[in-house]
């Protein structure tokens, strides 16, 4: 499973929805949402700031992730951003690697 970092903000109709419905049965709809993509919720906890609702999940692959990103957004209600998690293990095996790469204007 790959993890994912959400940063979400309300807008429009998506922050009366918010409103009238309450966290709890939103995070619910998450929670069915990531179930229909073979996924889980770790956590979730809503801010105010820059961001309106963040947590953490995991989904079994990038279509997933790209499939419920798509679709969350397309909605016009919610606008989420998603960033892969990676652990330090996976940056472990990073740092072996040695790809090939010619810096600009060299």
């Amino acid at each position: 499973m790959a993890k994912y970092l959400f940063e979400a903000n309300y807008v429009g109709e998506g922050i009366k929805g918010l409103m009238r419905e309450g966290g709890t049965k939103r995070r619910d709809a998450l929670v069915d949402a990531l179930k229909s993509v073979g996924g889980s919720l770790e956590c979730f906890y809503y801010a105010f700031g820059d961001t309106d609702v963040l947590g953490v999940f995991d989904v079994p692959d990038p279509a997933g992730a790209a499939a419920l990103s798509l679709m969350i957004n397309s909605t016009g209600s919610v606008n989420v951003r998603l960033k892969p998690l990676l652990t330090v293990e996976d940056i472990d095996e990073a740092a072996k690697k040695t790809p090939s790469y010619r810096a600009p204007g060299q």
